[in-house]
């Protein structure tokens, strides 16, 4: 255990010298003050609006127009079925007397995590797992690492020990810069709004006889826990890739090639049922914690996340499997 851990000391090490961590940590700093205010210019539009606060006839105003768009013949049947779900849930907010989207710094936390998780997250995860093997190759330091009395399985099981404690830091410190950045305009409250899970949908039905009332913070663990296992299945893939490619270009275009397509799937293949099955489809667990309507039929949080561990628990086979045997001489 000594061995791996002085390994595992040795990889966190070179990561911290690559810089990268500290350019995702820049670009949080950079784009959270930027959606910040964006958000705050939507609240203040949305008062003069208004000419209330009352986020009540916001909401109203919301539903008026989803049915607007609903009762219109040029918007599709997807779109329809969309709005429909949207509908209900909005009149089941107003009609319990519970505002969706308060603005303080906990409610942007989650509604920025919500919307990151399809993309930007894994994209930030990608930056930091696709070269931790392949870099090797390319500056060379691959064969003396691998002619060190050290078994290949243990050299290959510090960097994923390492992949995944950047990973996790990586979603903590989103989490924890998008509270304390938008706090400064918000406020520092939400922890104990109450926010609606359990939503079932049928179709274009909601079902909310099994609905019940949780703290945000309580949400805001639940959403964070999805978020990371999400972000953990694109390192492992990222980990498999790097392993399996040995430039460090040409995996992280693979791998760029692969979600931007997930998010374009994800609005297309509503009649492609066998996309189901793609991890990248499947990326976006946050959205069954409040009703959303998945991509394709049939697909729930149980199938999600069985989904997303069967292609973790492949990558980790095909990584080991490979990197134990693979010739580094050539």
């Amino acid at each position: 255990m000594s061995s791996l851990y002085s390994l595992v000391e040795n990889e966190c090490i070179k990561m911290i010298k690559k810089k990268r961590f500290y350019v995702i940590l820049l670009i949080l700093l950079a784009l959270i003050p930027m959606f910040t205010y964006a958000q705050m210019r939507v609240a203040q539009n949305t008062q003069k609006q208004f000419g209330t606060t009352d986020w009540k006839a916001d909401q109203r105003q919301k539903i008026a127009d989803a049915e607007k768009r609903l009762s219109s013949a040029r918007t599709p049947e997807e779109w329809k079925q969309q709005l429909k779900v949207q509908i209900q849930i909005a009149n089941y907010y107003l009609d319990k007397n519970v505002d969706p989207s308060t603005p303080n710094a906990v409610t942007f936390t989650r509604e920025f995590v919500k919307n990151a998780v399809g993309l930007f997250i894994p994209l930030i995860i990608m930056v930091i797992s696709a070269d931790i093997v392949s870099s090797e190759h390319s500056t060379g330091t691959i064969k003396l690492l691998l002619t060190r009395p050290v078994r290949r399985w243990k050299i290959l099981m510090s960097k994923l020990i390492t992949v995944v404690f950047f990973t996790s830091l990586t979603v903590l410190s989103t989490g924890v810069l998008c509270y304390l950045i938008s706090g400064v305009v918000f406020g520092y409250n939400g922890w104990t709004m109450p926010v609606f899970i359990g939503i079932q949908l049928t179709g274009s039905e909601v079902d909310f006889s099994l609905v019940r009332a949780v703290d945000q913070w309580f949400f805001l663990l639940m959403e964070f826990g999805l978020v990371w296992f999400s972000a953990l299945v694109v390192a492992l893939m990222s980990l498999m890739l790097s392993v399996l490619i040995r430039s460090t270009a040409a995996g992280m275009g693979v791998m760029l090639a692969v979600l931007i397509s997930g998010t374009i799937l994800s609005n297309m293949v509503s009649s492609w049922e066998t996309a189901k099955y793609l991890f990248m489809v499947n990326l976006d667990l946050t959205k069954y914690l409040t009703g959303g309507l998945p991509p394709i039929k049939g697909m729930d949080l149980t199938f999600s996340l069985s989904v997303l561990a069967l292609w973790a628990i492949a990558s980790l086979i095909i990584s080991f499997f490979v990197f134990t045997r693979k010739d580094v001489l050539n």
